[in-house]
């Protein structure tokens, strides 16, 4: 019943066309640089969510909703576009004044930036910046220091002694011509997709090198956060410093004031935008209400793709899942039917069975936890549970009878996950239950191996268009940083093999993309058969509007561009 009616309502949608929309003119600069309001442009955007997204620190934030509010605040050398386009989209400039050039195979970046850029202080954008922003990456510990950034030359010790980090001779800079230049440790195609992420964005050189917590630091985009209270709201304003430079970089933004609530179930939020009193919800629209909207408020909802997987990360290092047949028995006994059920149905889910989402650079079709497959014999795909070996591993790794937790957000999509997940390990003969938090504790909470957390139910967006973003990030030895909130390899996970592919596919990939691409589906495989996690879906995101929006809001990397909302 419940596939039927989410059947129906995509029927609907894509019948009456309702998802697309084409945008009036852009909010544009005058020759002098003056901002010159185009039509729509005005108004105050009212946002609602359950839960504030933490931090407002942009170095250090890694949920998806503030890493959204963030791409209208802030800009790194390189960004995302803010746009529509396909999910393969590489980065485009933003700071800097035109695609870097790459020298030495792919080891040395040149970037010049632009002039005349304004924080919003009103200082002027320097080089000097770009060198403390590169540094703060590492003394403020972010997340991606070392994934990311740490084969910088200076990196290493930066990542070991952050607080003296100096990056020497990895970035050098020319206040006079505007000239950055990054010196790698090894060729990086990736390293343009790398300075696009959130995580890069530049800050005045005097940031504290502490998180800022509830204070955001100036940036240079077309609004500024003027005051946050996790408890109650977030409240952004135009910065009267910014000047358009690139439409797609970083557009000038429509709405004059946006405000964001937090505290409403999903439930109450979906009937707020209903009836006008939000204009868009961060969470995905409860599944019980996909009837009511295919019906009723058709032209209002977008689905969003992008890459993104819902996955478990299983704690290798802790029982029972420190058990390699106890790992593979619940990647066999999963029912990925019902994660596509409880995700909306197969017209906006598909089953998910490796950690490369379909559509990402290195997706090779790979399923070992099907029925009739195996590690060393996948299918071209899920098909089914198999109880039976399932059973049979757990027989053998003598770990039946043992407490399970699943620590999960407390939103309902989530729930209804973990809540299949604590009956799949129940008939594996676990004694299992889920405990839930705000998504905002969560996620730093389940890094942490202090925590010993057996089971965290999570989803993963890509930072940029590439198998390391799951791979390499979520996977890899460097990325395991025991007693850390910061360690985004949750599983504890460390396979040298699959490290030794990983670091091949990326040479490799400098001179013949499709070849490393070969690789990271070798290293995908290799990372599965040693089952550290649980792929369980990927989704279209399902969004609802306010009848006062209009225009294109959505764009892949961000799913959706706040500067973009036309206001009635």
């Amino acid at each position: 019943m419940l596939r039927c009616f989410v059947v129906s309502f995509l029927i609907v949608f894509f019948m009456t066309g309702g998802a697309v929309h084409s945008a009036d003119a852009d909010p544009a600069s005058t020759p002098n640089g003056t901002f010159r309001p185009a039509e729509h442009a005005g108004g105050t955007l009212k946002l609602t969510a359950q839960s504030a997204p933490g931090s407002a620190d942009p170095q250090v934030n890694y949920l998806a909703p503030m890493l959204q509010v963030e791409a209208v605040v802030y800009d790194g050398l390189m960004t995302f576009a803010k746009a529509p386009g396909p999910l393969r989209r590489h980065a485009v400039p933003d700071l800097a004044d035109g695609q870097p050039e790459q020298l030495d195979d792919g080891r040395t970046w040149r970037f010049h930036l632009r002039k005349n850029i304004y924080f919003s202080t009103g200082k002027l954008l320097t080089t000097d910046d770009v060198v403390a922003s590169m540094q703060r990456i590492f003394k403020v510990n972010s997340p991606t220091a070392g994934p990311y950034f740490s084969h910088i030359i200076g990196g290493s010790l930066c990542l070991h002694q952050p607080k003296r980090c100096t990056l020497d001779g990895g970035v050098v800079a020319d206040k006079e011509t505007g000239t950055i230049v990054f010196h790698l440790t090894h060729s990086d195609p990736e390293f343009p997709d790398r300075l696009a992420f959130g995580h890069a964005v530049i800050l005045p050189e005097n940031t504290s090198v502490n998180d800022t917590g509830n204070n955001a630091p100036p940036g240079t985009g077309p609004y500024r956060i003027t005051s946050y209270n996790p408890n109650s709201e977030m409240r952004l304003e135009r910065n009267t410093w910014f000047r358009q430079w690139d439409a797609l970089a970083q557009p000038a933004g429509y709405p004059d004031h946006i405000i964001y609530r937090f505290g409403f179930e999903p439930e109450s939020e979906v009937t707020a935008i209903e009836n006008g009193q939000f204009d868009w919800m961060a969470e995905n629209v409860p599944l019980d209400r996909l009837s009511e909207l295919g019906q009723h408020f058709t032209s209002r909802v977008r689905l969003v793709d992008f890459l993104n997987l819902y996955y478990a990360a299983l704690n290798v290092n802790t029982p029972p899942f420190d058990n390699l047949k106890a790992r593979q028995a619940f990647n066999y006994a999963v029912s990925r039917r019902a994660m596509v059920i409880h995700n909306g149905g197969p017209a906006v889910a598909i089953p998910a069975c490796q950690m490369i989402p379909q559509g990402a650079p290195g997706f090779e079709p790979a399923c070992m936890w099907t029925k009739g497959a195996s590690p060393s014999d996948p299918a071209p795909e899920w098909e089914k549970p198999d109880m039976e070996q399932a059973r049979k591993l757990i027989t053998e790794s003598g770990t039946a009878g043992q407490k399970v937790i699943i620590v999960s957000p407390q939103t309902p999509g989530y729930l209804a996950m973990a809540n299949e997940l604590r009956s799949t390990l129940a008939r594996l003969g676990y004694i299992a239950s889920v405990r839930s938090m705000v998504q905002a504790v969560q996620f730093p909470y389940v890094q942490n191996s202090d925590n010993r957390v057996q089971v965290a139910l999570t989803g993963w967006n890509a930072d940029y268009p590439a198998a390391s973003s799951y791979l390499e990030t979520l996977l890899s030895c460097k990325t395991f940083h025991p007693h850390s909130d910061n360690s985004l390899n949750m599983s504890g996970y460390c396979d040298q093999g699959a490290d030794l592919l990983m670091a091949q596919a990326r040479a490799v990939a400098v001179k013949d993309q499709e070849a490393g691409d070969h690789l990271w589906a070798a290293a995908d495989r290799e990372l599965m058969a040693g089952a550290p996690t649980v792929p369980l879906a990927q989704v279209r995101w399902v969004t609802l509007l306010s009848s006062r929006v209009q225009g294109e809001v959505t764009a892949p990397i961000y799913q959706i561009i706040f500067s973009r909302f036309q206001l009635q």
